[in-house]
């Protein structure tokens, strides 16, 4: 009986390939969306470990204190080490080669134009000196290497994307001056360059320029003699230098490094992926149940008559499974197959926008397409399985009934009893996070109140179906007459149809919805926030970290028509309060007395300009509740690579707002007076305020003019720091539902496919119909209607879900201090109007084809 099983299988499948084919796509789209993550990241992942492998020497030595693959300094400048440290390893045993190195990622190239070279992704702009190491990765193609001063060599990639050539005249600027150079020389990358703008300088020009000493090096490349393993050589260094003097590191160690700080930013983006991903699988479930229980219920009476010759519901059961694995095993190859190309295209877009990525690098292991045909088979087989079992309980009676027999009523009574209580559970559980005090556990009840939540909205759709599609009905169908009373009661015939169909379009507007309330909520928070806070008129700083170079600082405070110019930088101390407990790597803002009087700060003891004072400080209020601090308490603070000493509380800030919060003040003298000279940092921020009676237009160009020359700085004032604020959220928000919009295609082949199967369930009626009088355009107007009145009860399930996570996602949100709660209701009327045409469209074909049916042959249909 198995051939049969399997025979009979095949049979349905191919004759049912139209309507397999929209739920193979759901699978397909899904598979894709998993595969096409795992392939980009494979293959981002081979190219810098390529690139690591190429540039790493045998051997690195750099200094204890530098970062693993971060060269950006608080100071503008790299830490190093000593000339005489070169001479040191060079004659360490095993050694063949110790040559010295310079790169510093702390600079912005300019062209004669003043365009920034930079790369727009984020990707480094990387200057350092010309060197054996480099020959490794890069090869000369034009010109020659920089031989003094004036000349700088530029990578291959960034002439031709900013049409550089022999000649062109570059401005570097660094913290220690700008460097005017020629380019002298091009050089390619033997292997993929990921996106960085590299250029070089001779060496005694990069040690002076990027390190401010002639003497100095980031690291050492060293080389081993024959013979001499990584380890070997490591261990040698080691002893002829002292093991915790330098850090020391094999060339498989430094990759290790490097590529855990390229993973962080992998993994981010791979999970928003697989996240996304998965969305697409959950809506994809109520696709393929919605299919598989509509052919189950449109081939009843073939079951039955199946189960009279002598099949038992095992059998049957088995039957609709391997349909079920069928169409898994094509959506999931197809599948696998469209995620490669998807990852092509995906690295093709990084290309455009910067990240050069080779496809020559496309990475394909061998666990991308088997982890594809799994999932895409296992979702579909687990999707179909409550159909499956419907229909191996088909009794042989039933080849005499209609097909398409009501479901049970108790089965039903249960469903929505189960349902109410889930979404109950779920609503108590958002109400718990709504209100509760500190953010961990309140998250934790939002994602068990989401995750109920939809749950039981999923279960209780039939239920809510009943009701809503009437009141929808009312005001979207009754005005087209009998068609429209047709429409309305087609939605209503089979609740529990209508409600799956309308879900998968819930998820996904329900996700929209709640970002679009929390992207808007921050937004407002934000602005309010520097509405009542910032006291300054302009704002300086860079999007990419980098610091204030004394060049623009100067600049800026020579800007005519300013009353005030505050640098704002973060030292790091070790703080020990009066109860003995020590806060160590506390961030202290390092600010200028004019900061009081740029950001308003609320207080709970003192004024905030008295933490200026001479050996004064303030500190946050939830840090004084801790350690029992009240206004003149003394700290000792011991400033890292510099002095101790004994600070004064002079203020208590509040830390009820968002800026600055906690944060602990202390004046520039103070600081300067405890840390090296050479250990200070440079700030990160600088904020003016133009002089009473000023005009703000004319200020605003006279910064801004003073600044031209410094494309890394963007220059806003508070209007424009709002809208960049907003920019910012949106574009975040437009990538999101871009990615979200793969559910909505989903869920629109739902709507398609549920459509035309109930065109073919209802063939016999339509005929009738259409015998009576029924008119093609009235009945394609029809069909439009059922779809257009399920698509907004989908739409407003969704919005309504998504609203209420947004509301409670904003509350927890409240506790940092995003107190304002702003919906977005332009954006949710649009996503709700939108969803009256995703129904028209989806109908477009179903509609199409009841059109152009005969009405003969339709009134003869079984």
């Amino acid at each position: 009986m198995s051939n049969t099983v399997l025979k009979t299988s095949r049979r349905n499948f191919v004759a049912h390939k139209g309507r397999m084919a929209l739920s193979a796509v759901a699978v397909l789209l899904s598979v894709a969306f998993v595969c096409g993550t795992m392939v980009f990241t494979d293959t981002m992942n081979t190219t810098f470990d390529k690139l690591f492998a190429v540039t790493s020497s045998d051997v690195t030595v750099s200094p204890k204190a530098a970062e693993d693959g971060e060269e950006i300094s608080d100071r503008g400048k790299p830490e190093t080490l000593s000339g005489a440290a070169v001479e040191q390893i060079g004659k360490a045993e095993g050694v063949r080669g110790a040559e010295g190195a310079v790169v510093s990622m702390s600079v912005t190239v300019v062209d004669a134009d003043n365009a920034n070279m930079g790369s727009t992704t984020g990707a480094p702009t990387l200057a350092g000196n010309w060197n054996d190491n480099e020959l490794k990765s890069m090869k000369i193609t034009s010109g020659h290497a920089p031989r003094g001063p004036t000349e700088v060599m530029v990578d291959a990639d960034t002439a031709e994307k900013h049409h550089l050539a022999l000649g062109d005249e570059l401005r570097t600027i660094t913290v220690t001056g700008d460097i005017r150079a020629r380019i002298s020389g091009i050089a390619a990358f033997t292997v993929t360059n990921p996106g960085a703008a590299v250029v070089y300088f001779d060496t005694v020009t990069a040690q002076r320029q990027l390190l401010g000493d002639p003497g100095a090096f980031t690291h050492v490349n060293v080389t081993a003699k024959d013979g001499v393993s990584d380890e070997q050589l490591k261990q040698n260094v080691q002893r002829a230098v002292g093991a915790d003097t330098y850090k020391v590191q094999t060339a498989k160690e430094a990759a290790d490094a490097n590529r855990k700080d390229v993973g962080s930013f992998l993994n981010v983006m791979k999970y928003v992926m697989y996240g996304f991903a998965g969305i697409a699988f959950l809506v994809g479930i109520f696709l393929i149940f919605n299919t598989f229980s509509m052919l189950v219920a449109q081939r009843t009476r073939e079951i039955g008559l199946m189960r009279a010759i002598g099949a038992d519901s095992g059998q049957v059961l088995k039957s609709v499974v391997v349909e079920a694995f069928l169409l898994g095993v094509v959506g999931s190859v197809l599948g696998v197959g469209a995620g490669i190309g998807l990852a092509v295209g995906l690295m093709q877009l990084m290309g455009q926008m910067g990240m050069h990525l080779s496809t020559d690098d496309l990475t394909v292991t061998w666990i991308t397409p088997v982890a594809g045909l799994a999932l895409g088979i296992l979702v579909t087989i687990v999707s179909a399985y409550v159909p499956a079992r419907r229909a191996g309980k088909v009794s042989p009676m039933a080849a005499l009934r209609e097909s398409g027999t009501p479901g049970d009523r108790k089965a039903g009574v249960v469903r929505a009893v189960l349902g109410l209580a889930v979404t109950a559970a779920g609503g108590a559980g958002l109400y718990l996070a709504s209100a509760a005090e500190e953010a961990g556990p309140g998250s934790m009840w939002l994602g068990l109140g989401v995750v109920l939540t939809l749950i039981g909205f999923i279960v209780i759709g039939p239920l809510l179906a009943a009701g809503v599609v009437r009141v929808l009905s009312g005001a979207v169908l009754r005005p087209f007459g009998s068609v429209g009373r047709l429409a309305e009661r087609n939605a209503l015939r089979n609740p529990r149809r209508t409600g799956a169909t309308a879900a998968a379009l819930m998820i996904g507007l329900a996700l929209v919805a709640c970002l679009s309330v929390v992207g808007s909520s921050m937004v407002a928070s934000a602005t309010d926030e520097l509405d009542k806070s910032v006291g300054a008129d302009y704002i300086v700083n860079s999007e990419t970290g980098q610091p204030v170079v004394p060049q623009a600082e100067e600049a800026l405070r020579a800007a005519p028509g300013l009353d005030h110019v505050t640098a704002y930088r973060e030292v790091q101390a070790a703080v020990t309060a009066p109860d003995g407990t020590t806060e160590k790597d506390a961030a202290l803002g390092a600010t200028d007395p004019t900061y009081a009087l740029d950001l308003r700060r609320k207080m709970v003891a003192g004024e905030h300009a008295d933490a200026y004072g001479k050996d004064s400080m303030s500190v946050g209020s939830e840090y004084a509740t801790a350690h029992g601090i009240k206004l003149g308490d003394q700290l000792t603070v011991a400033f890292t690579g510099g002095g101790t000493v004994r600070l004064k509380v002079a203020a208590i800030t509040s830390d009820e707002g968002n800026l600055d919060k906690g944060m602990k003040y202390v004046s520039t003298a103070v600081a300067e007076a405890n840390v090296p000279a050479d250990r200070m940092p440079r700030p990160f921020m600088l904020v003016a305020s133009a002089k009473g009676g000023q005009s703000d237009a004319d200020a605003y160009a006279a910064v801004k003019t003073a600044l031209a020359q410094y494309p890394q700085y963007k220059v806003r004032n508070q209007a424009d720091y709002k809208q960049s604020l907003k920019d910012q959220v949106g574009q975040l928000l437009n990538m999101v539902y871009g990615l979200l919009g793969l559910a909505i295609v989903i869920a629109v082949l739902g709507v398609v496919n549920t459509l035309a199967l109930s065109v073919v369930e209802r063939t016999r009626e339509i005929g009738l119909m259409r015998a009576i009088g029924l008119s093609r355009r009235q009945l394609r107007r029809m069909i439009r209607l059922e779809s257009v009145v399920i698509a907004l009860f989908g739409a407003l399930l969704g919005l309504g879900l998504g609203m209420g996570w947004g509301a409670t996602a904003q509350q927890l949100l409240a506790l940092q201090g995003l107190k304002v709660l702003e919906i977005p209701w332009p954006t949710i009327l649009g996503v709700f109007a939108a969803s009256a045409f995703v129904g028209l469209f989806a109908a477009l074909v179903p509609a199409f084809r009841a059109g152009r049916m005969n009405v003969l042959n339709a009134i003869a249909s079984e």
